[in-house]
């Protein structure tokens, strides 16, 4: 077998393993492995190109099938050419083929830091294989927030907001001034007029929902699944849902989830995520969706999840449980959840110091191992969708959420998804709120600052 017939046979494997990954033989060669990337053919030379995203890691590996190769030399080099890429290395070990037949292999692997173009390069025999990396920009956005229920309310009942000038400005602008992008609206089933117990109903949601995309920030809705307060103490079913069988309930909640997000689509807003009940380690909906029963709790969330997607199957879908420091609760309802099948995109968790009855130093390791855990146990994306601190204690405040904002924004490969205060604008006189953010004079606390970074 001459040498010209060797390097046809090679560039013909080549094309079959990275053009064509469905064949696993060409006419003349042995059965090859497949590659998950996409390849080209450049002139004589074998070239492929890949793609990565920015700040995500990323690693690929693929063989060169060759033949009789007795003595030709091999060697991968780093990147010989890098637009604004940096973070990845190549690797293949450097030497001769021995003679006969076999596989070359090589990887690609690191953490690229920006969006650009890496070209690196195989000599294989004389002849060289380019291996062109592009890197797409990362259109991660950390989502900074505030749950902002009571804010109709407070408005409706005459209550006004003021910048740290004395300017009065619009609610939603301060929060927006201090860096948050996005906004979370409980909604209940049938509420009562209560001012801090009540509301939040449809029409208010949808509202608030409007108010807040016609100023560029992103929505979270969080289906309580009741007519007030749904939390680990009590997970009541709304009074027109008391009587009905499971089976009706799963019909609830599907049409429930379904009709909210259908008028908040009618009306202009597709939510960026949605949550399937709150705080709901012990269940929702009691009796019949306690976590004593998890095949059933488990078939409600996927009522929720099933309506969610069928209006738009970009929302993601967030399960919340409290205590996001406890490592063993969040297994211990993952995989009891898991096994039973539940479906949802993002692991939802609380974080309150103040009801640990702990400065937020005692625990903030512990939050930050058990997002990370759950990253990598359950391959999910994670998210402190509730956090507050007490609003008298200004920097302590401040220091809790520039430390659980930079834990959850360094979780790997943009898995952690953003934090959201709850109630910040819910000033003390108010609302009676311990964990509120503002000041008795309508002014943000400084706290809310650790959201500008």
């Amino acid at each position: 077998m001459n040498q010209h017939f060797m390097l046809r046979k090679t560039i013909r494997t080549i094309f079959c393993i990275f053009i064509l990954p469905a064949c696993s033989k060409t006419q003349d060669s042995q059965p090859i492995a497949t590659s998950p990337l996409v390849a080209v053919l450049n002139c004589s030379s074998v070239s492929y190109t890949a793609s990565a995203t920015a700040n995500i890691a990323y690693t690929a590996t693929a063989t060169l099938p060759y033949a009789g190769g007795n003595g030709i030399k091999y060697s991968i080099g780093n990147p010989i050419h890098s637009t604004g890429v940096t973070g990845l290395t190549a690797t293949l070990q450097a030497g001769a083929l021995t003679s006969g037949n076999g596989q070359l292999s090589y990887s690609i692997s690191g953490t690229p830091k920006n969006a650009g173009t890496a070209v690196f390069s195989i000599n294989f025999g004389g002849k060289t294989c380019s291996i062109n990396l592009t890197v797409a920009p990362n259109n991660y956005v950390f989502a900074k927030g505030a749950d902002i229920g009571w804010l109709d309310q407070m408005e409706k009942t005459g209550y006004i907001f003021y910048d740290t000038d004395g300017t009065q400005k619009d609610c939603l602008q301060l929060l927006k001034d201090r860096g948050m992008n996005s906004v979370r609206l409980r909604v209940w089933v049938n509420p009562s007029d209560d001012k801090t117990n009540g509301h939040c109903s449809k029409a208010e949601t949808v509202a608030m929902a409007v108010r807040a995309k016609n100023m560029g920030m992103r929505v979270m809705i969080d289906f309580h699944y009741s007519d007030s307060w749904a939390d680990p103490g009590k997970q009541n079913k709304p009074a027109a849902w008391a009587t009905h069988s499971f089976t009706q309930l799963l019909d609830d909640v599907y049409n429930h989830t379904y009709d909210v997000l259908n008028d908040l689509k009618t009306a202009g807003v597709t939510p960026a995520w949605v949550q399937i009940g709150n705080e709901i380690p012990g269940g929702m909906l009691w009796p019949d969706g306690s976590s004593s029963n998890f095949s059933q709790l488990v078939q409600l969330i996927n009522k929720g999840y099933d309506a969610t997607k069928a209006i738009s199957s970009s929302i993601k879908v967030v399960v919340h449980i409290d205590q996001g420091n406890d490592n063993s609760k969040f297994r211990w309802f993952f995989d009891n959840a898991t096994a039973n099948g539940v479906k949802f995109d993002v692991i939802g968790a609380s974080y309150y110091p103040y009801w640990l009855n702990s400065n937020y130093t005692a625990t903030i390791n512990n939050l930050q191992v058990n997002l990370n855990d759950m990253v990598t146990r359950y391959g999910k994306e994670v998210m402190v969708v509730e956090v507050g601190g007490d609003y008298t204690l200004v920097q302590n405040t401040y220091d809790m959420l520039t430390a659980v904002i930079n834990i959850v924004r360094n979780i790997p490969n943009s898995k952690g998804l953003g934090v959201m205060y709850w109630e910040p604008e819910g000033e003390k006189s108010w609302s009676g709120y311990q964990l509120n953010c503002w000041q008795s004079d309508g002014k943000p606390s400084l706290a809310l600052d650790a959201f500008k970074n």
